[in-house]
């Protein structure tokens, strides 16, 4: 395999563990510091098991690393995942930069536009259509 399809893989992992709500929850806990199971789980309405499904998920993206201090095993948020992630995501900055510039452009065209286009329309309104007008004359022609 190479390594661009490799890091398909990792980023799909990755992509697929930021999915969750509740993981997404839980980064943005483990980034104010390392924190044990039990004060993961503190906020959330499920179960420790349940938090400990999540943060596996997590360790299998490479998104947090786990260890043990005496007693409590704790989680530590990896950023590397979540920077190559955003370097993935960033090479379509530029693309819808491009677009949104493209559809500025449209508008301010649209907008400079506007008012010659209304003119035009109010002018068509007050006169009545051509061909409305020649049936009227060839009725008067005739009487």
């Amino acid at each position: 395999m190479d390594t661009t399809m490799m890091e398909v893989d990792r980023l799909s992992t990755v992509f697929g563990a930021l999915a969750d709500p509740t993981r997404r929850a839980i980064l943005t806990r483990l980034a104010d510091g390392d924190l044990a199971v039990r004060d993961v789980a503190a906020p959330f309405p499920m179960s420790q098991p349940a938090i400990s499904r999540h943060l596996k998920v997590l360790e299998d993206a490479g998104l947090i690393s786990r260890s043990r201090r005496a007693t409590a095993r704790l989680s530590h948020l990896e950023a590397e995942p979540l920077r190559d992630a955003t370097a993935w995501l960033a090479r379509y900055q530029a693309y819808w930069d491009e677009r949104y510039d493209q559809l500025d452009e449209l508008l301010a065209k649209l907008q400079h536009r506007e008012p010659a286009t209304m003119a035009q329309d109010d002018t068509k309104a007050t006169k009545a259509p051509k061909s409305k007008k020649r049936k009227k004359q060839r009725g008067r022609n005739r009487s």
